[in-house]
């Protein structure tokens, strides 16, 4: 017979949708969806390629949006069909299915619950994620590569889109930092819980005395902005050097001068950009990265100030927010939440999951 808990395991996934949804506000999404509908089948729409891209974009993140959640409600709804079908026909096989379509439904209920609670300004933009190197020699560039690829995969099983931006590779293993950007909804809410210096320590396949190293990396999230135009950036405030691409080993990859070596002077940031086709576009993108960057920077300082002011200076987030140990223990452990893993072979080949949902409910907490 059925196992009658199904149909309570149902209830309740339909009672948290509900919430879901609720705090969702579908019916908002669609009114926005039907004006930006409106807008993208303006015949001049692309007559400022800015405006546009803003435009569809925000129209592709809404749908997917709305679809995500009002998939999982029709979702339910086949369940409980499944459910009442295995019921009906005492049927083992059936039944199987209802409980693993259920365990996926749970796990994508939780996900949904996870994004609920990512309400500050930017959280539903695409992210730029930008890992650098840090003490540790060949390890450290070796373990920014490695947590390169960990967010790459991470992305490629989600289905989101990713575009490498910039890359400086070290002389020996791996890079000196790589700069790249995910393109979903919500990836800089859910991405930003990464931010921060992560360690690893190992026993270094790069040292002849197997002695164990420690080798750190740190890792920035900012938002990508469709247009940055409230930070306004004078011509005699940044320095632009332009060379060629170059791949590992310093080898160069093309013949001209396209990528772009941005160099903002009053705060000393700087912006490399060499993915692109033309000299043009590299610095078009470095540009916009450099305006996000920017008013990022401007809100945290703002932020900051007015905790200064409330008498709260005490920051919430240590730098160091996570330890990957790859000798004896096999053991990644978060520092703020607690959450570990035992399986880091696992972690950094993406799965983020756990650690991205515990960051999440930490920091909502600690705001």
């Amino acid at each position: 017979m059925l196992d009658q808990d199904f149909s309570a395991h149902i209830r309740a996934l339909r009672a948290t949708y509900a919430d879901i949804a609720e705090v969702t506000d579908l019916p908002k999404l669609d009114r926005e969806i039907a004006e930006l509908e409106e807008q993208a089948a303006a015949p001049d729409l692309w007559d400022d390629p800015e405006v546009a891209q803003k435009v569809t974009s925000g129209l592709s993140h809404r749908i997917a949006r709305v679809k995500r959640v009002r998939g999982v409600e029709s979702r339910i709804d086949d369940l409980e069909v499944l459910a009442e079908l295995a019921e009906s026909e005492d049927d083992a096989e059936t039944e199987s299915e209802v409980m693993s379509e259920l365990a996926a439904l749970e796990s994508q209920m939780q996900e949904l619950e996870v994004q609920t609670l990512l309400s500050g300004e930017y959280d539903e933009n695409s992210a730029v994620v930008t890992i650098r190197s840090g003490a540790g020699g060949d390890d450290a560039t070796d373990f920014a590569e490695m947590l390169m690829r960990m967010y790459l995969r991470w992305a490629e099983d989600r289905g989101y889109s990713t575009k490498v931006l910039d890359t400086s590779y070290a002389e020996g293993a791996g890079i000196k930092s790589a700069t790249f950007e995910v393109d979903a909804p919500y990836a800089f809410g859910t991405l930003s819980v990464e931010a921060g210096t992560h360690r690893l320590a190992r026993i270094s396949p790069f040292g002849s005395a197997d002695k164990r190293q420690t080798s750190f990396a740190a890792v920035e999230v900012i938002p990508l902005l469709e247009e940055a135009t409230e930070v306004e950036i004078p011509e005699n405030d940044i320095r632009v050097d332009v060379f060629r691409s170059s791949g590992p080993g310093g080898q160069s990859v093309n013949t001209t001068d396209s990528a772009v070596r941005i160099t903002h002077i009053p705060t000393g940031i700087v912006i490399s950009m060499q993915n692109e086709k033309s000299q043009i576009q590299n610095r078009a993108a470095a540009m916009r990265l450099l305006q996000a960057r920017l008013l990022l920077q401007q809100r945290e300082e703002e932020a900051a100030k007015k905790k200064e002011l409330a008498g709260t200076i005490t920051a919430s987030w240590g730098d160091q927010i996570r330890s990957y140990f790859l000798y004896g223990q096999q053991l990644v452990k978060d520092l703020r939440t607690g959450f570990e893993s035992t399986q880091p072979d696992a972690v950094f080949d993406g799965d983020l999951d756990g650690f991205i949902a515990a960051g999440i409910r930490w920091r909502s907490l600690n705001k």
